[in-house]
C-alpha cells in the first residue's frame, strides 16, 4: 500500500515549508497546519493515509493530539518529530499508538525511509487481514461440501461447541476431514484472529515430541544450542490442534494431561512453568476407548480429552455427498464455475463414482477426481478414466443420487439394494438364478447389488 494524503502539523513554517517540498518531490499530497486543533478539524474534514506531527506545539501538543486522532481513527498512522527529543519521549509516544518517532534535525531521506517502512507495515497489516478474512470464510459451514443428515449433525454440533473453551475430540477414519472441521471449530471461535497451530503426534519421534511440544532451554539436551519456544506456547490466545492423538507415546501422556489441567507449559531444562490461554482439538483415527482398555491410552487423558466428542461419518455413509464432492473437485482441478451445472463427467462415470463402496474417504474421492481430470486430457471424463477397481465394482441400481427417480420405485438410501428381476426364479436353497431353468439360455446376468457387509459403517 502506497500513501497519498499526508498532514503536516508543525508551528514553525520553514520546518512546515520544508517537509512539504520533501514529500510533494516524492509524490504525496500533502496539507499543513500550525497547531493541533487545526489538525483536528483537517482530519475531520479530509481523509489521511498519514500523520506527521512535531512534539511540541502551543495550545495542543502532538502527544495530545496523537491520542485524540487515534480515538477518531484507531486506523491513522502517526509518526511524531521533536527538536527536544528524548527516550522517555519517544517510549511515551509509541505507546500512545505513535507508528515512529523523527529527531529533529534530520535529512530528507530519514523522514521519506520512515514513510516507507509505515506504508509497507500498512501493506502487510492488510494483506494480514485480507488473508485471514479469506481462510475464515473457507472454513465457513456455508462453504463446507456435505448435505446429508450425517454431515448436517456434524455442523451443528460444531456450532455449539465452537464458541466455548470445551476440548473437543474429532474421531473419524483417516480422510474424513478431521483437520478442515478442526480449523472450522477455529474460525467460529472468539479465537479467530490468534493462532491455528496443527500438531502431527504421528509424525514426529518420540524423542523430541515433548521439545516440539513444550520447548526447551538452552543445555537441556546436547543438539539443544538456544532457548526455544513450543507450539503450545506459540497456539497462546488461539488453538492447539493435536492430530493422531492416539499415537501419543505413554510417557508424554503423563505430562500433556498436566498441560490440560494447569494450562501451563514448562520446557525441557527448565524449573519454571509459563501460563498459557490454549483451546485443544484432538483427532485420531483409532478407537481410543478400545485402547483405554488395553491399556494403551491413559484413561484420565481420554476423559480429559474427550469432552465434546464429535465423530465425522465415512464417505460410504454419506453417499448423497459424492456428487456434491465430485462438483467441488471439478471446480478446484478444471476451473468449473461453482454455479455451473454438473458437467464433463459421464453419466457412466458419476454412477460408478456413485456406486463404489469406498474403502477410503473423501481424500481417496479427490484423487480420483484429479486422476481422471488428468487422463480426460480437457474431454469429458469417462468411466474409462478411472481406477480398474471403481470400473468393475457391482453398481446397485437402487442407489443414484444424482439422479431424480419420477416412479419412486427405487430407493436413493445408502445401501439399498436393488428389487429383484422378474425373471428370477428362487431355488430350494433361496438363491435366484437369472437362466431360464426351461432352456438354459445364457440370458446376461445382472449384476448382483451391493450389500452392507456387517460392521462396513
Amino acid at each position: 500500500m502506497a500513501f497519498r494524503n499526508v498532514l503536516v502539523v508543525d508551528d514553525e513554517e520553514a520546518m512546515r515549508h520544508l517537509l512539504a517540498v520533501i514529500l510533494k518531490e516524492r509524490g504525496y499530497e500533502v496539507r499543513t497546519v500550525a497547531n493541533g486543533e487545526d489538525a483536528l478539524k483537517e482530519l475531520a474534514a479530509r481523509d489521511y493515509d498519514l500523520v506527521l506531527s512535531d512534539v511540541r506545539m502551543p495550545r495542543m501538543d502532538g502527544l495530545a493530539l496523537l491520542r485524540k486522532a487515534l480515538e477518531a481513527r484507531p486506523d491513522l498512522t502517526f509518526i511524531v518529530m521533536s527538536a527536544y527529543g528524548t527516550h522517555d519521549t519517544a517510549i511515551e509516544a509509541m505507546k500512545a499508538g505513535a507508528y515512529d518517532y523523527v529527531s529533529k534535525p534530520f535529512k530528507p531521506d530519514e523522514v521519506v525511509l520512515v514513510l516507507r517502512k509505515a506504508e509497507e507495515r500498512e501493506r502487510l497489516a492488510r494483506e494480514n487481514r485480507r488473508l485471514r478474512t479469506e481462510l475464515a470464510a473457507g472454513y465457513r459451514f456455508e462453504n463446507l461440501v456435505g448435505g446429508s443428515p450425517a454431515m448436517q449433525d456434524v455442523i451443528r454440533q460444531v456450532r455449539k461447541v465452537a464458541p466455548l473453551k470445551a476440548t473437543v475430540l474429532l474421531t473419524g477414519e483417516s480422510g474424513t476431514g478431521k483437520e478442515l472441521v478442526a480449523r472450522a471449530v477455529h474460525e467460529l471461535s472468539p479465537r479467530a484472529s490468534f493462532p491455528f497451530v496443527a500438531v502431527n503426534c504421528g509424525a514426529i519421534p518420540a524423542d523430541l515430541i515433548e521439545s516440539e511440544l513444550f520447548g526447551h532451554v538452552r543445555g537441556a539436551f546436547t543438539d539443544a544450542s538456544r532457548d526455544k519456544k513450543g507450539l503450545a506456547a506459540e497456539a497462546d490466545g488461539g488453538t492447539l490442534f493435536l492430530d493422531e492423538i492416539g499415537e501419543l507415546p505413554p510417557q508424554l501422556q503423563v505430562k500433556l494431561l498436566r498441560f490440560l489441567q494447569e494450562e501451563e507449559v514448562r520446557r525441557v531444562g527448565d524449573t519454571r512453568a509459563e501460563k498459557v490461554d490454549v483451546r485443544v482439538v484432538a483427532a485420531t483415527a483409532r478407537d481410543l476407548g478400545r485402547a483405554v482398555k488395553e491399556g494403551q491410552f491413559r484413561e484420565d487423558l481420554f476423559y480429559r480429552l474427550n469432552v465434546v466428542g464429535i465423530r465425522l461419518p465415512p464417505l460410504r455413509e454419506r453417499r448423497e455427498d459424492i456428487a456434491p464432492l465430485v462438483r467441488h473437485f471439478l471446480v478446484k482441478y478444471r476451473s468449473l464455475r461453482p454455479d455451473a451445472p454438473l458437467s464433463g463427467v459421464s453419466p457412466a462415470a458419476m454412477e460408478a463414482l456413485g456406486a463404489y463402496r469406498w474403502p477410503g474417504n473423501v481424500r481417496e474421492l479427490e484423487h480420483v477426481v484429479e486422476r481422471a481430470v488428468v487422463l480426460a486430457e480437457g474431454s469429458e471424463l469417462g468411466e474409462e478414466d478411472l481406477p480398474d477397481e471403481l470400473r468393475s465394482a457391482p453398481r446397485p441400481v437402487a442407489f443414484a443420487p444424482w439422479r431424480s427417480s419420477s416412479s419412486g420405485r427405487h430407493s436413493s438410501r445408502p445401501g439399498a439394494t436393488a428389487p429383484a428381476p422378474r425373471s428370477c426364479s428362487t431355488s430350494r436353497t433361496g438363491r435366484s438364478s437369472t437362466r431360464s431353468r426351461n432352456t438354459g439360455s445364457s440370458r446376461r446376468e445382472r449384476p448382483p447389488a451391493v450389500r452392507d457387509v456387517p460392521g462396513d459403517n
